[in-house]
């Protein structure tokens, strides 16, 4: 059976409203993305200033919970798995963190 057309506007609206439909769609695209990904095309070498880059994109994205972006990135651009150590990211960046600046 079909199902009835205002029941499936009804559940569109409490996904939205939840923020549950932006995940479930970005959970999408990160899942195509890794089926599509060609594992056999060689990447090249991740440079240290991309590495670097990369590394702050990846934790303001985190930080802002878009984990499948973060993943996407993760998984296109060659970034380690495991995140860099924040300090020393700070250290390489010669950055000062103070109280405030560590919650972020």
């Amino acid at each position: 059976t079909l199902t009835p057309l205002p029941v499936v506007i009804v559940l569109k609206d409490t996904l939205e409203k939840r923020g549950a439909l932006a995940q479930i769609k970005a959970r999408i695209r990160a899942e195509v993305f890794n089926a599509l990904d060609d594992q056999s095309e060689p990447r090249p070498a991740l440079s240290r200033e991309n590495l670097l880059i990369n590394e702050l994109i990846r934790e303001y994205l985190e930080y802002n919970k878009y984990k499948y972006t973060a993943s996407v990135l993760t998984a296109e651009s060659g970034q380690p798995e495991v995140p860099l150590d924040r300090q020393f990211l700070a250290k390489e960046l010669n950055i000062v963190e103070d109280a405030s600046g560590k919650s972020v």
